[in-house]
């Protein structure tokens, strides 16, 4: 495992449109528009007036700076009571739906109720106050910018014609749809297209890739219409089809992506393009393809294979980063009088001088934007050409509402761990088989009835067809209208003898058994839920490592099979997970607090 990967603690993702969402988690969550981060940003004892910002991950660095250069500001010097201001991490979509839901922030520090609210687009604030209250989120106002682009290895982008010939979304989902892939421009050992997208619930680059889409296939540039998305519906379904899988964050595919070309890969076999904003390929061509929040003496590596660029020829939406005072009943009258002086600050010529070292453009155009907006750093900054405009807040309902019919469908096995261990208690009075049961039941509301969803537990001394230490309680089958019944199959786990932990055996059987089944057309994964180490397993780590990493290799597979492990409790073997999550490109999810499973499992399917 590289030294810069991390475990990432996940947050609650909604899975259904009325459930509450965002806790304020004391954890790290790297990559763009994730979940929260507290983690270091409690505030000193200086008598200040304390100012939160909630923003979105990528702007954590750059404000950390201008917080500081605030302080040496007019704007600071005209308050009566000196301020000081601390960013925290909340994904945008996640802080609107929350603050929708009118209550209190879920923090148990009021230090950390947001004062400030940048998320990265207007969207996100035009959706609140249309849901919501205008006065909630007060005046918003934006202070920088960043295009929403598709980054590519740079071989891959110049396969295609890159820099010389546009590209546009539809050249994309043409290749995506031939049945040559890669072959089809002559690179054949590259395989098949493959695009990483991210949720439009919860990131703003994936909610702007899907109103591109609908303004590409409507053939306009301007004043898109609910009617334009829903015509535009047979394109998108098609254009999904080549993802790879949907995750909340930009930064976890960014992040294996790196890991792979660093190993001596150029990646090809796990994603082609990736829908990101342009802040976020700048920070992965520094070596920061999570955009994490930069420790002091910490150095970045660049990547063997940068990422370049494609602005899509039919125009590109912006994420155009307001800044807002609540109008929360928590926010005091010191705290606004503080948050507006430095929302004002930032749309001065010293705050916008700052943007361009992390990436971002600013509203002031006279202000040179440096040595990273150029083509060594894989962007050109006479582009985009073509600004598609935000369409109104009814088209972008209209936009997530059809992405939830049109996505690529899923077929999703849960593997959980029954043994012994797993009587253990963990804190609110259940056990930990009793929150996994209530994890895997909550996120069934997630599951169109069209996606396939198969549930399997694991121990010593069972047995069933599919193979010794396996319990099948469902096969992988159409979810239709049995979410009911896979809801008391799971109660059943309850009675389950529950002895030794094969983990090692157990995923590589699921992972065989996937693997027959998988579809090209079908987001295939195994989720694994484990709170302890393999004891008793015949197949070594090696062994499953060799065995479930031939789809990442050059070409890879048409329909590969990813792995989403969960470490469950304090005694799970997160180094191990790690590595089978890594080698089939899928993701470790933490759910060392326990007691969080069933918000964790939430999140974990929230990628499918």
């Amino acid at each position: 495992m590289s030294p810069r990967r991390r475990i990432l603690r996940r947050t609650p993702v909604a899975i259904a449109a009325t459930a509450l969402i965002a806790l304020v988690l004391s954890a790290c969550t790297p990559g763009d528009d994730t979940g929260t981060d507290t983690e270091g940003q409690g505030f000193p004892s200086d008598g200040c007036t304390h100012i939160t910002i909630a923003t979105s991950s990528e702007k954590v660095n750059m404000l950390d700076e201008l917080a500081e250069a605030f302080k040496d500001s007019p704007e600071h010097e005209g308050l009566k009571t000196c301020a000081t201001v601390r960013p925290i991490n909340v994904s945008s979509g996640n802080a609107a739906r929350y603050l929708t839901t009118g209550d209190d922030w879920p923090s148990d520090d009021r230090d950390l109720w947001p004062t400030l609210w940048s998320p990265a687009s207007t969207v996100w604030t035009d959706r609140v106050a249309a849901a919501a209250s205008a006065n909630l989120v007060g005046e918003p106002a934006s202070f920088t910018r960043t295009p929403v682009v598709f980054g590519m290895p740079e071989p891959m982008a110049k396969a295609l014609g890159w820099p010389d010939k546009p590209i546009s979304i539809t050249d994309l989902s043409q290749l995506c749809q031939d049945p040559d892939g890669w072959g089809s421009v002559g690179k054949d050992i590259w395989g098949a297209f493959k695009i990483s997208k991210t949720n439009p619930n919860t990131s703003t680059t994936g909610l702007s890739t899907i109103l591109m889409q609908s303004y590409e296939a409507s053939g306009k540039s301007a004043d898109l219409t609910s009617a334009d998305v829903e015509g535009a519906a047979d394109f998108s379904r098609v254009f999904e089809e080549c993802v790879i899988h949907y995750g909340d964050t930009t930064g976890n595919v960014l992040s294996t992506l790196y890991d792979e070309t660093q190993n001596g890969s150029n990646g090809s076999a796990y994603v082609s393009a990736v829908a990101l904003e342009e802040t976020s390929l700048l920070n992965y061509n520094q070596g920061n393809p999570d955009s994490h929040t930069v420790q002091p003496g910490e150095t970045l590596t660049p990547p063997k294979t940068k990422l370049v660029a494609v602005y899509p020829a039919g125009g590109s939406m912006w994420s155009d980063n307001p800044v807002t005072v609540l109008g929360a009943q928590w926010v005091t009258a010191e705290q606004r009088t503080a948050g507006e002086a430095f929302a004002a600050f930032l749309q001065t010529e010293a705050a916008q001088k700052l943007l361009p070292e992390y990436g971002f453009r600013p509203l002031d155009e006279s202000v040179p934007l440096g040595k990273l907006f150029t083509a060594n750093f894989g962007v050109d900054p006479a582009q985009p050409a073509v600004t598609l405009p935000k369409p109104e807040v009814d088209v972008i309902s209209t936009a997530i509402d059809q992405w939830t019919q049109v996505r690529k469908p899923s077929s999703v096995l849960e593997l959980i761990d029954i043994s012994g261990s797993m009587d253990d208690p963990i804190g609110d009075g259940r056990s930990r088989l009793d929150g996994a049961i209530q994890g895997a039941q909550t996120t069934l509301d997630h599951f169109r009835s069209t996606d396939e969803v198969g549930v399997w537990a694991f121990t010593t001394g069972i047995s069933s067809d599919a193979g010794e230490g396996i319990q099948v309680l469902r096969d992988v089958t159409p979810l239709a209208a049995d979410g009911e019944k896979l809801d008391s199959s799971l109660e059943d786990l309850h009675y389950a003898q529950r002895n030794g932990t094969p983990l090692y055996d157990a995923i590589l059987t699921a992972y065989e058994a996937m693997s027959e089944r998988a579809e090209p057309g079908r987001i295939n994964a195994i989720v694994v839920l484990s709170d302890g180490e393999d004891t008793d397993s015949a197949t070594s780590l090696d062994s499953l490592i060799a065995k479930i990493g031939k789809s990442t290799k050059e070409g890879g597979s048409d329909a590969p099979v990813r792995i989403f492990p969960i470490a469950y409790g304090e005694g799970a073997d997160t180094s191990a997970l790690q590595r089978i999550a890594d080698v089939t490109g899928g993701q470790l999810f933490d759910a060392s607090n326990a007691e969080r499973i069933d918000l964790v499992f939430a999140s974990v399917i929230n990628n499918f």
